[in-house]
């Protein structure tokens, strides 16, 4: 169930176009770090990506002393404003502000704001210690994690008297108020008493699409949706069957999707078989078993002979390396650029978005990070490249979201394959409080296929797209 904001603190519909708003930018001091990529300090600065579906995030600091002690955090600001509001986003158990201090330029805090209270229990040991929180990741791992009292919420505290020139504030917590682990995503100012609020980045034509319909595949519990490049036959695998097998569809007259046939010839691996890309040349399938340590990343290419579709043998990319247990990948029309979504030495947080570019010989070279604009603190992955090479679809939690994992769209800036857009939340007809991934655009049909997931099913859905919503390029 999605999480809302319950603390008298409910966001408003309405911003003034007049508010001047600036999210902390940089550290100045603070009291514990817990360290790492994830859930350290510096998660506290820029705009908020816990927000608005609240709960447990990697984007989110937690500090040491989050289950019962006290905690101060003192943050700049780019550019010196007035400053009548101070809105402190707490994703879980909010409530714990204590006191706020503005500093005007002179180098001295002012207290503008305090919390009268006349009690303090602490709680300490109610929650996980590790801190760590899992939910659904990847691939098979799509089943939503038992609900928690998260209680997020924003602590508006509306100064008395406006204070001009402030270039920094401190905010003390004491987080034995609350039971339960803490996790703050943000700290913003503002010049007007108008809630600051945390938006999601989609456009009007996003949430102008009709309502997704659910396609029926006779009994199959899917992932991993695939389409032919004329868009009549569907690719889906199946999570029932012991080792997750790929079975084909066809469609009829009508546009319905029949004919379920079982894909022997694509049913290579052990245990998970999936489709990540098809053309009319070739097709990407996954789920091969890898050793560690070697340059073999479980995808092999399927060139197609005639109608019949051959293995080519395993892709390999030069020190090939995944922590985790899982991977993603999609590649480009002409094969060129293999995108793979692991988690390294060199990821953000979590699982992040890599490429690597085809050598003479076959081969793939380095595995490159595509930067910190399209990766996260949590996860990325479930890419798809789209014909242009410019337009990639991939699945996060790492951003403001409707739910859970979303699905996103980014466009690449230049050549490096580094820079991107920020991405563009796909809108709240695409995605729900639940698990939504496993994107597929189909270019022929401009259909966007993607797999939800709730209580531990899964569904595949489609919706209609144009081209140029969802192309920066056509």
């Amino acid at each position: 169930m999605k999480k809302y904001i319950t603390i008298s603190i409910l966001f408003f519909s309405l911003v003034s176009f007049s508010q001047q708003v600036q999210w902390a930018s940089k550290l100045i001091k603070f009291s514990s770090d817990l360290g790492g990529k994830q859930n350290g300090i510096k998660r506290i600065l820029g705009k908020p990506d816990a927000f608005p579906q609240g709960g447990p995030s990697p984007n989110a600091w937690c500090s040491k002393n989050a289950l019962d002690g006290k905690e101060t955090v003192v943050v700049g600001f780019d550019t010196p404003q007035t400053v009548k509001q101070v809105a402190v986003f707490e994703n879980l158990n909010a409530g714990c502000v204590l006191s706020i201090s503005a500093d005007n330029g002179s180098g001295k805090f002012q207290v503008v704001w305090s919390k009268k209270t006349d009690w303090k229990t602490y709680y300490a040991g109610t929650f996980q210690k590790d801190r760590k929180y899992y939910f659904g990741r990847k691939r098979r791992k799509v089943e939503k994690a038992p609900e928690a009292n998260v209680n997020p919420g924003i602590e508006y505290a509306i100064l008395e008297n406006a204070m001009d020139n402030v270039v920094a504030i401190k905010v003390e917590f004491n987080f034995a108020m609350l039971p339960g682990q803490k996790q703050v995503d943000a700290i913003g100012i503002a010049d007007t008493e108008t809630p600051i609020q945390a938006l999601i980045n989609t456009k009007p034509e996003f949430e102008s699409l009709p309502m997704p319909q659910s396609i029926n595949l006779e009994g199959i519990n899917p992932a991993n949706p695939a389409l032919s490049e004329d868009g009549q036959q569907l690719f889906i695998t199946s999570m029932q069957s012991p080792k997750d097998e790929i079975f084909s569809f066809t469609k009829d007259a009508s546009g319905n999707w029949t004919h379920k046939t079982l894909q022997s010839n694509f049913n290579t691996g052990n245990s998970y078989n999936y489709i990540d890309y098809c053309s009319a040349d070739f097709i990407l399938k996954g789920g091969k078993s890898t050793v560690k340590g070697t340059t073999d990343t479980g995808y092999e290419i399927f060139k197609n002979n005639n109608g019949n579709y051959e293995s080519t043998g395993n892709i390999q990319v030069t020190a090939y390396n995944n922590y985790d247990d899982t991977n993603d990948a999609t590649i480009s029309k002409d094969g060129k650029v293999f995108i793979m979504g692991i988690e390294t030495d060199f990821t953000q947080g979590g699982s992040d978005l890599y490429f690597a570019f085809r050598r003479d010989d076959g081969t793939y070279g380095f595995l490159q990070n595509m930067g910190k604009i399209i990766n996260s603190a949590a996860d990325e992955g479930m890419a798809q490249l789209l014909s242009d090479q410019k337009t990639l679809l991939f699945s996060s939690n790492g951003f403001s979201s409707y739910g859970d994992y979303d699905i996103y769209v980014s466009y690449r800036l230049d050549d490096t394959w580094k820079n991107w857009s920020p991405p563009i939340n796909l809108g709240s007809k695409v995605n729900s409080n639940d698990f939504d991934g496993m994107p597929f655009y189909s270019e022929k049909e401009q259909t966007l296929y993607y797999i939800t997931a709730f209580d531990g099913n899964t569904v595949l859905k489609s919706v209609p797209l144009q081209a140029n919503i969802l192309l920066k390029e056509l």
